[in-house]
């Protein structure tokens, strides 16, 4: 028996009607409570009828009675509001709370299913049988994924912004510029922004090759002797600037070029960033400003200098001849990994509804995501329509089903009454 189960059972009132305490007083929930994720008991805000007296306050579940000992609650505050304890079996007398037995109170087809779930040998517990569910409770379910991922991603960049100092054209710098890595490279670029500040490069928006060099010059690319003049230009001024602004250089082997295609090279990729960042300056108040996702898309449509038409690398001549545009789907990764996290984000730090609305809206506009995860899900039956479901996707599959959190799915909630009716 898992504590996860009596869990399941309370929050869903899957418990027989008829309920006592150990020492024989009627129990009428008049509510369960909410689920407590934050120190303290397992539910909170409950309201019990033990005996003819109306209790609110909390729940603790444990498996064992005894484990409120074990678990040493007696001494913690937290717990001191604990109006009944619900354990699957009763193994001492020592406590002076009432107390709930759930061993024979449930449909024991409940348990059967829930462990021929947990043993499944399938991709996902429920891979067998996804695909079967009502569209409409895979899509309210989808909807509070998302939710929880953005909000998941929100003390991620609460903590950031503190570090920042509060500085959300720094903090959206930091972000974008991780996530311009296409994952491969996403440490390298994050690392880059750290040692050079946003603040830097705006104070000369007006030199592009000054920009240019400190990012390639910080990236560790300049360290080389170099042949052609457009690098050894970017050399010379960086050798100055680094002397006058004390930059720091990371080693150039952090950068991964193996199994890349040539228009994603790390090398293409800070020319476009630096372009980027020429061309719009503080980047994130005009996308907070935007009226749509046109004016935002724009903001990458840039042009980098021409020495980048025939050059993937520094001093290498490629056969072919082309202007490296920022591609749809580099473009759509930033959306979702960089904009949209942290319009959601200043929405939730402002209370204002508005930017979280806009947020989500943006993820409904961009196409699903292709990636394993989501083809898996697709072969079980799942086919998701934007970046909106397959975002809230990924974040069922990490955080739920790949840990077999079953029993706080709506999918499961629905499979488990269609099995026992």
């Amino acid at each position: 028996m898992k504590e996860e189960f009596i869990y399941y059972l309370w929050e869903y009132r899957l418990l027989n009607l008829e309920l006592k305490t150990v020492d024989g007083d009627d129990i009428k929930v008049i509510s369960v409570g909410n689920r407590n994720f934050d120190a303290g008991a397992d539910f909170v805000n409950a309201r019990i009828k033990i005996g003819d007296t109306l209790w609110a306050g909390q729940v603790e579940i444990h498996v064992r009675a005894s484990d409120w000992f074990k678990h040493k609650h007696q001494y913690d505050d937290n717990y001191n509001n604990v109006i009944l304890h619900v354990v699957y079996e009763y193994d001492t007398d020592k406590l002076d709370i009432p107390t709930l037995v759930v061993k024979d109170k449930f449909d024991l087809s409940l348990l059967y299913n829930y462990n021929s779930f947990i043993d499944s040998k399938s991709w996902i517990p429920c891979g067998d049988y996804i695909g079967s569910i009502q569209e409409f409770t895979v899509i309210s379910w989808l909807d509070r994924m998302l939710v929880e991922h953005l909000e998941h991603e929100c003390k991620d960049l609460e903590f950031r912004l503190k570090v920042n100092n509060y500085n959300w054209e720094q903090l959206f710098y930091q972000r974008l510029m991780r996530y311009f890595g296409m994952k491969v490279n996403n440490d390298a670029f994050e690392y880059l922004s750290r040692i050079l500040p946003l603040n830097l490069l705006l104070k000369h928006l007006d030199n592009a090759t000054y920009v240019e060099a400190m990012m390639f010059g910080c990236a560790g690319f300049l360290e080389k002797e170099l042949e052609d003049e457009y690098p050894r230009l970017l050399k010379r001024e960086f050798n100055m600037l680094k002397s006058k602004f004390g930059l720091k250089v990371m080693p150039v082997v952090n950068w991964k070029f193996l199994r890349l295609r040539p228009p994603n090279f790390p090398t293409i990729r800070i020319a476009q960033l630096a372009r980027i960042i020429i061309a719009n300056g503080n980047m994130f108040s005009k996308i907070r400003d935007s009226a749509g996702m046109e004016d935002i898309l724009q903001l990458f449509d840039v042009d980098l200098d021409s020495y980048w038409d025939n050059h993937f690398l520094f001093d290498k001549l490629s056969k072919t001849e082309r202007r490296k545009r920022l591609g749809s789907s580099a473009v759509d990764s930033i959306f979702i990994n960089a904009i949209v996290p942290m319009l959601f984000y200043y929405g939730q730090f402002h209370s204002m509804e508005s930017y979280k609305e806009k947020a989500m809206i943006y993820l409904e506009h961009i196409g699903a995501e292709d990636n394993v995860i989501i083809r898996n899900y697709n072969r079980c039956g799942l086919v998701f329509q934007n970046a909106f479901q397959t975002q809230a996707a990924l974040f069922m599959y990490k955080y739920y089903c790949r840990r077999r959190r079953c029993l706080e799915c709506r999918i499961y909630l629905e499979l488990s009454k269609r099995n026992s009716s």
